[in-house]
């Protein structure tokens, strides 16, 4: 049970749902601000956007945003699932492109500290390929997610266990997206 009264059934309205419904003033940025990283278009795939929030909030420790943007980013890859567990299990050995593997470094470090994205992770994404306009869109997926998870996880909403009901809202968000 979330820490404040939502005023919604979190067992329908999960994770950050409920919190959004409860503030709908601040609900309206950020669903724009979601759109906008993960959905509008950009050089990086609406499916490796959304690994690289899968992977900040794994890293975060916040189920509910990590089980549901890895099942955003799963039903997007060619490669599901098993390409987003592998990444969260380990970005080093995962089978990404060099570009991919330099972007969720540098997201890694923006998870610990914004501090930690050195010259060294951005002139190796440089290298692999990366433009500015992606270094720029990873720093502020992390950076974003990292208080999306902080949102979700300081109010104590409800992480539901059983993937199946983050595979719904994959299906919702790849059609209708964050505005909807």
């Amino acid at each position: 049970m979330a820490h404040i009264a939502l005023g919604v059934d979190e067992t329908q309205f999960p994770g950050i749902n409920g919190p959004l419904i409860y503030r709908p003033e601040t609900a309206k940025p950020l669903n724009e601000l979601a759109e906008v990283l993960l959905r509008e278009p950009s050089t990086l795939s609406r499916g490796e956007r959304e690994l690289i929030a899968a992977y900040v909030s794994g890293r975060n420790k916040c189920r509910f945003c990590c089980g549901s943007h890895s099942a955003f980013a799963a039903a997007q890859l060619n490669e599901g699932m098993e390409l987003v567990e592998k990444v969260r299990a380990d970005v080093n050995s995962a089978p990404v492109s060099p570009k991919l593997r330099s972007l969720l470094r540098i997201a890694g470090a923006v998870q610990v500290s914004g501090r930690n994205v050195t010259p060294e992770l951005i002139s190796a994404a440089r290298a692999a390929g990366a433009t500015d306009m992606e270094l720029h869109d990873t720093v502020l997926i992390a950076a974003a997610f990292c208080m999306y998870n902080r949102y979700v996880d300081g109010l104590g909403t409800l992480a539901p266990t059983d993937p199946g009901q983050y595979d719904y809202a994959a299906e919702r968000i790849t059609q209708f997206g964050y505005l909807a």
